[in-house]
């Protein structure tokens, strides 16, 4: 291991077990110290409610509250730091944006188009805004390789478009969609286009101006920060136009029994107390990111890959689904006549923890013609000898199996 990793894999304390071997980052990644300390330090210090004290901890609590919103605009290149909202996660916004947008837009007969890619987070919440409006729920098919059809994209996008929902890395497959050419195009069919980012932050520079989308989420646990905190951004002119999703608390700028004033943004959807110490412990994480040498993580990471790619490929009846091509932080794969549970705990009990299931991806295990899959999916302080453990342990599984 080499001793820029060495020194990166020591920020976090989880990974200081024996006999760990944890590549289940696609799922929820590990926190280093710095996210911690910080979220510690506030509550041991700066405990209070945001916005409303008129006292000094409450104060300070602000001030460190929404200068993690900074630290969000400034990673993101968000235009405005008005435009960035805070919620429990992807989610979350997702279904911010069916409820309030999509109540807001939809009429009987439009069009939303969603890959087949999608994450059920990103699915569902427009499925029951579609049933509550008329509007019709169209997946965007794939290729034989697992990659979005763009043909059939082309095909799709009409003058009932509305919407255009698309994943920027598959959660389950670790494509990337070309967004660069997608975007454009359902901009010019006059679309809203949202952008599920969770599984990209971790892994790519993100900036939504150069992007072009009109609304991007991720959540906090995807990008080495805590679970409970997400971030939405919107184009500040639909915001405005958008109801509020939820009520109370910071949304409202004044009440009475004969109606309410709702506030400005972002507050006018961040009803309640926030998850205070949860942003900054985001703020913190986006930190760490923005410190690493991004170049040098990419090509880390893409030799991680190449390694279980050519790994695999050597051991008979393992097969990596979608594997051909570019695949970013995560790779499924099967081994022949096993169920992929079985898989996942005998890769448990040899120390490699990595995920089994359906990945919250029904519809393209079903467009893959799978009932699941097991995914090893890697972070920035995965180690080229842990790839090797896991293709050393994979290889036992299959031999064993066999016998």
């Amino acid at each position: 291991m080499s001793a820029p990793l060495y020194h990166l894999r020591n920020q976090f304390p989880a990974l200081n077990q024996p006999d760990l071997v944890y590549l289940d980052n696609a799922a929820t990644t590990q926190k280093p110290e710095r996210v911690l300390s910080a979220m510690n330090r506030f509550y041991r210090e700066q405990n209070a409610n945001v916005h409303r004290g008129a006292h000094r901890l409450s104060d300070l609590a602000t001030r460190t509250f929404e200068g993690a919103r900074d630290k969000v605009q400034s990673f993101i290149n968000a235009p405005a730091r008005e435009e960035v909202i805070f919620t429990r996660g992807t989610t979350e916004s997702m279904n911010l944006l069916a409820q309030s947008l999509g109540s807001h837009l939809l009429q009987p007969g439009d069009e939303i188009l969603i890959d087949t890619w999608a994450h059920h987070a990103c699915i569902v919440p427009w499925q029951q805004m579609a049933m509550r409006t008329g509007a019709k729920l169209i997946p965007i098919p794939l290729t034989g390789d697992g990659d979005l059809d763009l043909d059939a994209y082309q095909a799709l996008l009409g003058p009932k478009t509305r919407v255009v929902s698309l994943t920027q890395v598959s959660n389950a497959l670790g494509k990337v969609a070309p967004l660069e050419v997608m975007l454009p195009e359902a901009r010019a069919a006059g679309a809203i286009t949202i952008v599920d980012g969770a599984q990209a932050v971790a892994h790519l520079e993100i900036d939504v101006q150069t992007l072009g989308c009109d609304f991007y989420a991720f959540s906090g646990h995807k990008c080495y920060g805590p679970t409970g905190i997400g971030v939405l951004w919107g184009r500040r002119e639909l915001l405005e136009q958008m109801p509020p999703y939820q009520y109370g608390g910071e949304m409202i700028q004044q009440v009475s029994f004969e109606g309410s004033q709702f506030n400005r943004l972002p507050y006018k959807f961040e009803a309640g107390t926030p998850a205070i110490a949860e942003a900054i412990g985001l703020g913190e994480a986006l930190a760490f990111i923005d410190e690493l040498d991004r170049k040098a993580l990419q090509a880390h990471e893409t030799a991680l890959m190449e390694r279980v790619k050519a790994g695999m490929a050597a051991l008979p009846g393992v097969e990596a689904i979608a594997g051909r091509g570019h695949n970013l932080g995560a790779l499924s794969f099967r081994v022949e006549g096993e169920h992929h549970q079985d898989i996942g705990i005998l890769l448990d009990q040899a120390g490699v923890a990595v995920r089994c299931g359906h990945h919250c991806c029904q519809p393209l295990m079903q467009a893959l013609g799978l009932k699941g899959s097991c995914r090893v999916s890697f972070a920035a302080y995965n180690s080229l000898e842990e790839v090797d453990a896991f293709l050393s342990a994979l290889k036992e599984i299959t031999e064993f199996l066999d016998d």
